[in-house]
C-alpha cells in the first residue's frame, strides 16, 4: 500500500509538470486567438472586446490556476471555436483514441513477444541477418508513409474497408473497431521491430547466465528453461519497455489519426492548434498526458507484482 500511494503521488506530481508545460507553452505561440477568431473583422475594439470575454486580459498565473482548478473538478472551460463545452466537444473522440492506442498496444504485445522468443532460438547466422535487415526497415518506415500504403492497397485495391469513413464506434462498433485495426497496424509495425530486437537481446543475455547453465546440467530441456526460468526473468524488461512505448504509440496516433480521417483527439488536437483553440488544445494534451503516465504506472505495479525481487528491494528501502 505504502509503494501504490507512491506511485499515485508520482502520478499527481507527473500531471502537475505536464500541465505547467502545457499551459505555459501554448502561451509562448505567436498569434492572438480573439484576432484569429474574428479574422478579417478583427478591429481593435472588436478584439479587447474579446480578449476581455475569453478571460485572456488576465495575468497568465491567474489564467492557470483558473484553467488548473476547472480541469480537476471536470470543468475544462468553453471552446473558443466551437463555443460549446470541452468536455462535451472531445468526450466522444476520447473513445477513439483510447481504442486505437489500446488495439496498437494489443498487436505489439501479441506479435512482438513470441517473434522476440522465437528469434532468441535462431542459431543461423543467415537467418539472424535477414531478421535484423527485416528489423531496420521496419523501424525505418513512417507510421504516415505506411498508413498511405495500407489506405491504398487494403482500402482501395482489395477493398476491405472504405478510406475517410470511419462507421462511429457508437454506430457500428465492429465495423469501426476493424477500420482502427488498419490504423493500428501502421502504429505497430515500427514498434513490433524496436521490442523484438529488445526481448531478443534480453532473452540472449539471460540464456548465458549461471543459472541457465546450471539448469542445463541437471537435464532440464532448452525449451523449459526458456520458458520455465529465462522468460518469467525477462518479464520485467518486456514490461517496462511496453509500458515506456505507449507514449511512441500516442505520438504516432496522432498522425495516424490525419491519414485515416479519424475522429480522435490527435486530429482535434492538430486542428484546435491552429484555430488557437488553448482550452481544447490544453484539454487534449492532458488527457493524453494522463493516458501515457497511467499507462507507466501500471506497467511498474504490473513488474512488482510479478517480480518477488522488486517486491522485497522495496521493503528494503
Amino acid at each position: 500500500m505504502k509503494y501504490f500511494l507512491k506511485r499515485a503521488g508520482l502520478l499527481l506530481l507527473t500531471m502537475a509538470l505536464a500541465s505547467l508545460v502545457t499551459f505555459f507553452a501554448f502561451q509562448l505561440i505567436s498569434g492572438d486567438p480573439a484576432e484569429v477568431l474574428l479574422g478579417t473583422g478583427a478591429t481593435p475594439a472588436r478584439v479587447a472586446a474579446l480578449r476581455e470575454e475569453l478571460g485572456l486580459n488576465a495575468p497568465l498565473i491567474v489564467r492557470y490556476f483558473r484553467w488548473l482548478g476547472g480541469f480537476f473538478t471536470g470543468d475544462l472551460g468553453i471552446s473558443y471555436s466551437y463555443k460549446q463545452p470541452v468536455w462535451e466537444l472531445l468526450a466522444p473522440k476520447v473513445g477513439v483514441t483510447l481504442c486505437l492506442s489500446a488495439l496498437s498496444f494489443v498487436l505489439i504485445a501479441g506479435v512482438s513477444i513470441p517473434l522476440g522468443v522465437l528469434t532468441a532460438k535462431i542459431g543461423n547466422r543467415g537467418l539472424l541477418a535477414l531478421r535484423a535487415g527485416f528489423n531496420q526497415l521496419c523501424m525505418a518506415i513512417p507510421p504516415f508513409a505506411l498508413g498511405i500504403v495500407i489506405s491504398w492497397l487494403c482500402g482501395i485495391v482489395l477493398r476491405l474497408f472504405t478510406p475517410g469513413s470511419f462507421p462511429g464506434l457508437a454506430e457500428n462498433f465492429p465495423a469501426a473497431l476493424r477500420y482502427l485495426f488498419f490504423a493500428a497496424v501502421c502504429i505497430a509495425v515500427p514498434r513490433v521491430a524496436m521490442t523484438v530486437r529488445m526481448l531478443r537481446s534480453t532473452v540472449t543475455a539471460e540464456l548465458n547466465k549461471d543459472y541457465v547453465r546450471t539448469a542445463r546440467s541437471r537435464g532440464r530441456t532448452e525449451s523449459g528453461i526458456l520458458f520455465g526460468h529465462v522468460l518469467k526473468n525477462a518479464l520485467t524488461a518486456v514490461i517496462t519497455f511496453l509500458g515506456q512505448t505507449m507514449a511512441e504509440i500516442v505520438g504516432a496516433g496522432i498522425v495516424v489519426e490525419q491519414v485515416f480521417a479519424l475522429p480522435g483527439l490527435g486530429r482535434m488536437l492538430v486542428a484546435s492548434i491552429s484555430n488557437r483553440d488553448y482550452p481544447v488544445v490544453q484539454a487534449t494534451v492532458m488527457l493524453l498526458a494522463f493516458w501515457v503516465a497511467l499507462t507507466g504506472t501500471a506497467a511498474d505495479l504490473i513488474n512488482r507484482a510479478v517480480d518477488p525481487r522488486l517486491r522485497l528491494g522495496g521493503e528494503q528501502t
